[in-house]
C-alpha cells in the first residue's frame, strides 16, 4: 500500500473495521462499476494492490485494509476512509484492544485536509477514540437510519440483517459525496447478492433455511444473524478469538440450540453455560447429522440451520473458504440422502 501510494497516488476509498469489510468493498465496487467509473477492487479482499495493471490517473481503487496492513503502513493515505465498526479482534497479535483500535485509526490519522473519514455513529470504541483525537480530515458519523428509508421500495432479502443495513449506510453516505445517480444506485442494491460464506443462504424451502456464514470468526460477527431467524440449529466451533464475549439478550438464546465441534469445545461450553442448550460433537459432520435428525422430527415448523462458527478455521481447515466449501458438500450429501 505504501509503495502504491508513493508512486501512483490514485484516489482510494479504503474500508476497514472489525466486521463487514469485504461485503462493503464489494458493494461499493459494484455501485461504482454500474455508474461507469473506472474502478478496481484490491487489498485484503484478495487482490494485491500492486498486481493491478492498465489503470489511469482517474481510476478509483476500493481498498480493503486489515489492522495488520494499517499497522505496518507509514505512507499510505486515502482520500475516502471508512471505519465500519470496532470490537475486540486479533488481540493475540496486537496484545491489547487499545493497540488494535490504534491500528485501525491510522487510516484516519494519515488523512490530509479536505479528505473525508466515515465512521459508525454509535460505536462505543469509535466514539471514545474520536473524543480524544483531532483529525485533518472531515469526519462523517454514519447512522443506519438512512438505510431503512432507502430500502423501503427495495425487495432484497440480503438487507434484512442490521449488519448489512449498516454496510449499506456507508455506501449511501459515500455515494452522496460522489454525487452518484440514485436510480442506478437502487438498481445495484436490488441485485446485490453479497459474497460467498458471509450470511449466504445456500438452501431455502418452505420450512427450512440453511445459511453458510463460514466467514464468522468472532461472536460479534454472528450476533445479528442470530437475532433474525427462528428455531436455529447453530453450528459453532474452531479456534476461538482471544477476548471474544458471548453477550446476547436471553430472549434470543431461547430460540437457539448450539452444536459445538472442533478444538476449543471447552471454551464454547464455558461461554454458553447457563445461556443456551448445547451439545458437543467430535466433528462438524457428526454435528450436522444430529441436526438433520432434529429437522426431520419437526418437518412442519420453520427451522434454520446456521453455520456461523465464531472462530478461526485453522484447527481443521486451510481458511474460512475451505471450511465453507466443506460445509456445502456436507449439506449437499444430507439433502440428497447420501
Amino acid at each position: 500500500m505504501d509503495i502504491f501510494y508513493e508512486f501512483y497516488k490514485n484516489d482510494c476509498i479504503t474500508i476497514t473495521g472489525t466486521n463487514g469489510k469485504s461485503t462493503t468493498c464489494q458493494l461499493m465496487y459494484e455501485v461504482l462499476l454500474n455508474q461507469k467509473y473506472d474502478v478496481r477492487l484490491v487489498g485484503n479482499i484478495g487482490n494485491p494492490i500492486l498486481s493491478v495493471k492498465n489503470f489511469k490517473k482517474k481510476t478509483i481503487f476500493i481498498v480493503e485494509a486489515s489492522s495488520y496492513q494499517l499497522e505496518y503502513s507509514q505512507l499510505f493515505k486515502s482520500k475516502y476512509a471508512v471505519i465500519l465498526n470496532l470490537s475486540p479482534d486479533h488481540i493475540e497479535r496486537h496484545k491489547t484492544l487499545n493497540r488494535y483500535v490504534n491500528a485501525k485509526f491510522r487510516l484516519l490519522k494519515s488523512q490530509l485536509k479536505g479528505y473525508l473519514g466515515f465512521v459508525k455513529k454509535d460505536d462505543l470504541l469509535i466514539k471514545k477514540k474520536l473524543t480524544s483525537n483531532r483529525f485533518n480530515s472531515k469526519i462523517i458519523r454514519v447512522s443506519t437510519n438512512k438505510a431503512n428509508i432507502f430500502l423501503k421500495d427495495i425487495n432484497n432479502e440480503y438487507f434484512l440483517s442490521e449488519t448489512n443495513k449498516e454496510n449499506l449506510s456507508f455506501i449511501l453516505e459515500i455515494s452522496k459525496k460522489l454525487k452518484l445517480k440514485n436510480n442506478l444506485l437502487k438498481k445495484t442494491v436490488r441485485k446485490f447478492k453479497g459474497l460467498k460464506f458471509r450470511q449466504q443462504i445456500i438452501h431455502k424451502e418452505k420450512f427450512l433455511t440453511i445459511i453458510n456464514d463460514s466467514k464468522s470468526t468472532s461472536f460479534s460477527s454472528s450476533i445479528d444473524i442470530l437475532k433474525i431467524h427462528s428455531n436455529i440449529y447453530w453450528l459453532i466451533g474452531g479456534i476461538h478469538k482471544k477476548g471474544d464475549k458471548f453477550d446476547l439478550p436471553k430472549k434470543y438464546f431461547q430460540n437457539i440450540k448450539a452444536f459445538i465441534y472442533g478444538k476449543n469445545k471447552k471454551f464454547f461450553n464455558e461461554a454458553l453455560k447457563k445461556k443456551i442448550n448445547y451439545e458437543n460433537f467430535d466433528s462438524l459432520k457428526s454435528a450436522l447429522k444430529k441436526i438433520f435428525i432434529n429437522v426431520d422430527n419437526q418437518k412442519f415448523a420453520n427451522q434454520t440451520i446456521l453455520f456461523s462458527p465464531c472462530a478461526a478455521s485453522f484447527d481443521n481447515f486451510k481458511n474460512f473458504e475451505d471450511r465453507g466449501l466443506y460445509f456445502n458438500k456436507l449439506i449437499k450429501k444430507q439433502l440428497n440422502g447420501i
